[in-house]
This record gives structure tokens, sequence and C-alpha cells, in this order.
């Protein structure tokens, strides 16, 4: 499953080079998961409520392109890694044809304590897996 999601750059997420502050990318990225969760039916409130959390354990991100103020970014979002605890999702912005960023998102499913655990079978979607 390919989820996609559009997000346009707002002028405050540029830096003084007049593109896209590194840092932003993190967030553009987290919104993007969010709504893929959601579109496989996952709430991250009731997950929260059952005590369970998809934690990020680690980001890797590969700038390509610079995005700019105004422009509509796509960012693709799909499983590539499915772990007894957790899972691997890769992540493409794009600016039409271009290539923005790549990133991996290691994640990790834990209890209330922030211990790793196997994610519940009720959260257990075919969407997290490739």
């Amino acid at each position: 499953m390919e989820h996609v999601c559009q997000i346009v750059v707002r002028s405050y997420e540029c830096d003084g080079y007049g593109h896209v502050n590194n840092a932003v990318y993190l967030n553009y990225l987290e919104v993007a998961r969010h709504e893929y969760l959601r579109a496989l039916g996952l709430s991250i409130d009731e997950m929260r409520a059952t005590g369970i959390g998809l934690w990020v354990a680690r980001v890797s991100i590969d700038f390509r392109s610079p995005a700019l103020p105004d422009e509509r970014l796509t960012i693709r979002t799909a499983p590539l890694k499915r772990a007894r605890i957790g899972g691997i999702l890769g992540q493409r912005i794009e600016r039409g044809e271009r290539l923005v960023a790549e990133a991996q998102i290691t994640w990790v499913s834990v209890n209330a304590s922030g211990r790793p655990v196997p994610l519940p079978p009720v959260f257990a979607r075919e969407g997290l897996a490739p």
C-alpha cells in the first residue's frame, strides 16, 4: 500500500537561503505518516487509550533538491519492512516529477511505559507490512 499526501510550502518554513529548512521536512514526514495511519484505520488517540504507541526510533533523510515557498509537495508513504515489534516506512517527497527528499523511518510499538512490545492484533494492519 502506498499512501499519498500533499502539502503546500509556507513561507515561514523557509530559511535564510529561501528554501524549506531541513528540520521542517521532519514535520512534513510526520503529517504524512499520521494521514497514512488514519487511512489504515489506526487512530493515535485509540492507540494511546489502550496504552500502545508507535514511536519513531530512527530517521534517515537524503535531500535531493530544494523546495520553495508556495510549491505543492507530494509525500508518498509505503511500508518497506515489518518486524515483530516495528518496521520501516519509506517516504518520498516530490515536487512534480522531481525528487525533493527521500526518507526511511524506523518505528517501534511501545507500551505505556515506553517499552517495546509486539503490536496488538487489533492494530496490526496489513498496510504496515510490504
